[in-house]
């Protein structure tokens, strides 16, 4: 007996800390929809369940949906990194689908003209580089333009206990870093959604009619694997720890590993030396046209490495002090806007050590906590 009262108390303690996010969180939303005519902005990751898309639960509970709005790779997750979507028809729904990502990046007022309340819900991995923060700005700045409320239906961030990087010089905003926030910054989507609104960084200093919808259960000390890719070259949970230090790659004439299978657990190029892993890219899921395809690349396999809590540089350092030629290795201008300053190519050229760099960052880190903190829904 005393034995089946223990394992009761587990399975108890077990069930109370299950993480449930925003769109599980639906007792708090539904009432918001009722007799709304509802925008919706979400991709493959908005699910209730691993069988349950939130698009098809609306449906069932007879919430009536005018649009999809989807982001960069599409409403079903499989366009390549910058490849142009198109409007299309959910043939499981025949919801129309408007596209997010290509010549419009913002919905019109055509397009907003009839939805009385727009949700958004997509899986972000924790750093500004990624474009679903980009996505969820301009849709703040569509509804309060429009006078639509939104709600965003918060998820976990995978990296949430990791704030690390130089915070971004706006002279170098773009669509992979719209705010000044560091390359990990350590929140939620729903946390940076009331940090866009609250330091009115949208256009003219606009508010947008904002309700966050939170996460159960949920802490920023918890762990969490994500149940489907974010984006196709995120396949796991180690490519989700890497991506933000394997990404400043994207600013050099190194593969990060586009076109096999271990997208952002790789690093290497035809003019890195020889070692004891190289791998050649090749078309695939992840990248119909990959750098380097069919060339064989030298460099380092990370897949196996333990677990990453902080911005990683010394693989940059390491990959620039030993290529061939200098010269060729950085893109000035990619990669200024994905380290958010011309700083941190500069340090690395001059031979600055990973200590003095990390060092320059220690200001603008503690003033950017010191910022978001009034944001932050989620305890430690």
């Amino acid at each position: 007996m005393k034995n089946i009262i223990i394992c009761i108390l587990i399975s108890a303690v077990s069930f109370a800390q299950q993480i449930k996010t925003g769109a599980e969180n639906s007792e708090k939303y539904l009432p918001l929809l009722k007799d709304k005519t509802v925008g919706i902005v979400t991709n493959q990751t908005g699910i209730i369940s691993k069988e349950k898309h939130l698009v098809d639960f609306l449906v069932e509970q007879k919430v009536k949906i005018k649009t999809i709005f989807a982001p960069e790779h599409g409403f079903r997750g499989t366009a390549d990194a910058g490849e142009h979507v198109s409007d299309e028809i959910d043939s499981k729904t025949g919801l129309s689908i408007a596209s997010l990502y290509g010549k419009n990046n913002k919905p019109t007022p055509e397009q907003l003209k009839g939805i009385d309340i727009m949700i958004f819900d997509l899986q972000d991995v924790g750093t500004r580089l990624y474009t679903y923060v980009s996505t969820m700005h301009r849709i703040m700045e569509a509804c309060a333009e429009n006078n639509v409320p939104l709600i965003v239906l918060d998820r976990p961030n995978p990296n949430i206990a990791i704030v690390d990087g130089p915070v971004l010089d706006i002279a170098f905003k773009s669509g992979i870093g719209m705010h000044p926030t560091p390359l990990l910054h350590g929140m939620t989507l729903g946390e940076e959604a009331k940090m866009i609104n609250g330091q009115k960084w949208l256009k003219d200093g606009i508010q947008c009619d904002l309700t966050v919808v939170p996460c159960l259960n949920y802490t920023r000390k918890s762990s969490y694997s994500l149940p489907v890719r974010p984006s196709p070259n995120l396949p796991n949970d180690q490519a989700i720890n890497l991506y933000v230090s394997l990404c400043l790659f994207e600013g050099t004439n190194v593969s990060m590993g586009r076109g096999t299978e271990k997208q952002f657990q790789i690093y290497g190029s035809p003019d890195l030396p020889k070692s004891d892993f190289a791998f050649t890219p090749k078309p695939n899921f992840g990248d119909k046209d990959p750098l380097y395809n069919g060339i064989e690349c030298n460099g380092e396999d990370l897949s196996a490495i333990p677990r990453i809590n902080k911005l990683e540089i010394k693989w940059l350092i390491k990959a620039y002090q030993t290529t061939a030629d200098k010269s060729k290795f950085f893109d000035k201008r990619k990669f200024s806007i994905r380290a958010g300053n011309e700083k941190l190519q500069q340090q690395i050229e001059a031979g600055i050590s990973e200590e003095e760099i990390r060092n320059s960052w220690k200001e603008g880190l503690a003033e950017f906590k010191k910022m978001r903190s009034k944001y932050l829904i989620y305890k430690e």
